[in-house]
């Protein structure tokens, strides 16, 4: 990222910008038309029409976004993949399928630091499309936002076997996945280094999986496991480093994570400000009114902060310079302006903000489940006030 005198602010360098507008006319030309199949409150596009958008993805460079090269993906950096999910995120699905699902590919990345057989057998199909995402397990019942702590699911050596119980909760992909990697405790409770992690084949005798509604269609798992045996082949990395693994890549996802919000307010914006010039109210148009005025500048200040703190996160993650907090801040910062710009464009525009005709209404509830996803909001919080403590 480079400093524009000329704009006299932030600038994406041209590779980025080029980026950013190839993701944004795959979304208007070939997203946009798949989403107008969809009957009011289908979650997921049907498979026919899916494969073909999946194929232009990858086409087009749209694909194993955060794969290293050196595994076949496209080894884009933490900036790089916030512009990606920014501008994926303006479809009617919103961000939980990013470009309604065609943009993907990448398995756990986890899987990179395995060894060279568990790559090609878990992580390659994936990246190649023969094989559909892969869930990432931490959070249990006991407490999803301190994992170090709250983690009880257990696995126990037996030979050649890990032998696993417990259940994890609030897990995506997990309905679909044919895999997918388990975080279970192998040592003492609350150590961070008594954590190991584990490909979990979705086959296994002894688990299950069980959808958890929630307010949008796109349901969560619950997973169990009693008395699953997971061969130590399966276990990636050294046994209690898995806490370790996890937390290198939980703050660049952070980052990602809160793009998407981002893109979703800005599309929402864009809505609103159309009706605001359109609307007639009292004598004049809604936008020649000071109140409306203020409610959509306010939004407008609201969102490019939030941009600037999750660029500068980025930023900082991709010169690999520690970014706990800027993280923390940036999630925090994006997931709540866009739940705010969004409550505010509904309210700008009335009943019609509320209509299914529209996916405001869808996307408000999805930005909702965002400010607890990842680390909720009162938990960036903390993050942040440690820092300044310290």
């Amino acid at each position: 990222m480079t400093i524009s005198a000329e704009l006299g602010g932030w600038e994406l360098p041209l590779e980025l910008q080029m980026l950013r507008d190839t993701v944004r006319g795959f979304v208007a030309d070939d997203v946009a038309a798949a989403e107008a199949t969809l009957a009011l409150g289908q979650a997921k596009l049907a498979p026919e029409i899916l494969a073909p958008l999946q194929e232009k993805a990858r086409k087009l460079g749209l694909w194993a976004l955060a794969t290293p090269e050196r595994f076949g993906g496209a080894g884009l950096g933490v900036l790089a993949q916030v512009v990606v999910a920014e501008e994926a995120a303006k479809c009617r699905l919103g961000a939980f399928f990013p470009g309604a699902g065609a943009i993907g590919g990448d398995p756990p990345s986890v899987i990179f630091q395995g060894t060279p057989e568990q790559f090609e057998h878990y992580g390659r199909p994936i990246i190649e499309g023969r094989m559909p995402k892969a869930f990432t397990a931490i959070s249990e019942a006991t407490g999803g936002s301190d994992p170090a702590r709250a983690i009880q699911c257990r696995a126990v050596r037996d030979g050649d076997n890990y032998i696993l119980n417990g259940s994890k909760t609030w897990t995506t992909h997990a309905d679909s996945a044919q895999w997918g990697v388990v975080y279970a405790r192998t040592g003492e409770p609350g150590r961070r280094d008594g954590i190991s992690c584990f490909i979990i084949e979705t086959g296994l005798p002894g688990f299950t999986r069980s959808p958890i509604p929630v307010m949008i269609a796109n349901s969560p798992s619950e997973l169990h496991f009693e008395d699953v045996a997971v061969p130590v082949a399966n276990r990636i990395g050294a046994e209690g480093g898995g806490f370790a693994m996890a937390d290198s890549f939980l703050t660049r996802a952070r980052i990602v994570y809160g793009a998407g919000p981002i893109g979703i307010a800005e599309e929402a914006l864009r809505l609103a400000v159309e009706w605001a010039k359109e609307r007639r109210v009292f004598g004049g148009l809604l936008a020649e009114k000071q109140g409306a005025q203020w409610m959509l500048a306010d939004c407008r200040i609201a969102l490019d902060a939030a941009r600037l703190l999750v660029y500068r996160a980025a930023w900082k993650a991709d010169r690999n310079e520690p970014a706990r907090p800027e993280a923390a801040m940036a999630k925090w910062a994006a997931t709540e302006a866009a739940f705010k710009t969004l409550d505010t464009c509904i309210q700008l525009m009335g009943g019609m903000g509320v209509s299914c005709e529209l996916p405001l209404e869808r996307w408000f509830r999805e930005l909702r489940i965002k400010r607890l996803g990842e680390g909720a909001t009162e938990i960036q919080r903390m993050i942040v006030a440690r820092d300044v403590l310290a």
